[in-house]
């Protein structure tokens, strides 16, 4: 064949021995096709380099091969930030191109009134197989009932509570905040602050919760005093930071619910002259690009969330072509990632954690 045209439907058929229809079956993921038969149309597809006709494939399928990725917009905010969002977009594309799906972004405002009515409107226009909502727009009531309207497939990351008409793809907050919190503990600190997060994103509040858990394992005492509030931006964290570091008896560890707090902390106890990690450890949760480029390296929680992206998509691709029926939830499990910022209590000598 002439190999300067781009490979038709017709070329991968003819390749593989197959019909067209057993083409498109393939290439759409549909199920009860041979194994045997499978192989030898993704083997001539590779050979090929064949690519589907977008297009075509929805007219074919009633399916428009596109899944929406809906996010709060970080140039909205003073101190944008945007790791949370790459990682989100680095999960999603990863499940698309398995697929031959493509990926549509919208980074929509959490604070506008009219977002559901933009969201709906979207839709409309480009017919998603499935819409991903990430937090904190997935802790919105009258944004998610806007989508489910639309019956169209989506998945909610993150919203804090699970719901049994929904389907949601989280991770264990609590838990591993309050995995964070002993950690701190076993450090020898007793008094352990936590700057908590914006009260919309519901998912951070679980984490203020794992504090109070961590606290009550380790035989501390649950202060209301050592907990300040914050809204998840740099700025914030700079001045929960002021605000304990000034105090008489000042803690010897913060906890921050995000690293952009955390990085604000350092920053306030850099220029206090407060040594971190010898005199005040800190710690934060993300682990987003910030927390290994600092000085120092910032101890954090390392959330899956190019993970929760995947599989949030990848269940979306399965449900594709049906209306929405999606319920239940997935929780993909947090880990610690302990640096430089954290070490022994002041006067302590510590002692190791052990799980």
């Amino acid at each position: 064949m002439n190999t300067s045209r781009r490979a038709t439907i017709d070329d991968v058929a003819r390749m593989a021995g197959v019909s067209i229809k057993t083409v498109s079956r393939v290439t759409n993921r549909e199920p009860n096709v041979r194994e045997s038969t499978r192989e030898k149309v993704e083997t001539a597809i590779a050979r090929l380099n064949y690519r589907p006709n977008i297009s075509a494939r929805s007219l074919a399928s009633l399916r428009s091969h596109f899944i929406l990725l809906v996010y709060d917009d970080p140039s909205s905010y003073e101190n944008p930030s945007s790791g949370y969002v790459l990682r989100l977009q680095q999960g999603a594309l990863r499940a698309c191109n398995t697929a031959d799906y493509e990926l549509l972004i919208h980074p929509g405002r959490a604070q506008k009134r009219d977002l559901p009515e933009e969201l709906t409107s979207l839709i409309e226009r480009v017919r998603p197989d499935g819409v991903i909502l990430a937090a904190p727009i997935s802790n919105i009531p009258r944004v998610v009932d806007a989508i489910a309207a639309t019956r169209t497939p989506f998945v909610e990351m993150s919203p804090g509570k699970e719901s049994k008409k929904r389907f949601s793809v989280s991770t264990n907050d609590r838990e591993i905040s309050a995995e964070m919190t002993r950690y701190l503990a076993s450090l020898g600190h007793k008094r352990i602050a936590f700057i908590a997060g914006h009260p919309s994103h519901k998912a951070v509040g679980n984490r203020l919760l794992g504090y109070q858990d961590g606290l009550r394992d380790s035989s501390l005492a649950f202060s209301e005093r050592q907990v300040v509030g914050g809204d998840n931006s740099f700025e914030s964290g700079e001045a929960a930071a002021h605000q304990l570091l000034r105090r008489t008896q000042r803690p010897t560890a913060i906890f921050a619910a995000n690293d952009d707090m955390a990085a604000g902390v350092i920053r306030v106890a850099t220029r206090m002259g407060i040594g971190v990690p010898g005199q005040l450890s800190v710690a934060g949760c993300d682990d987003i690009a910030v927390a290994t480029r600092i000085v120092p390296a910032l101890t954090t929680i390392r959330q899956p969330l190019a993970a929760m992206a995947e599989r949030a998509t990848l269940v979306l691709i399965e449900e594709s072509g049906a209306e929405s029926s999606l319920h239940g939830s997935e929780t993909l499990a947090a880990s610690l990632r302990i640096r430089e910022s954290t070490g022994p209590a002041p006067q302590s000598p510590g002692r190791s954690l052990r799980t």
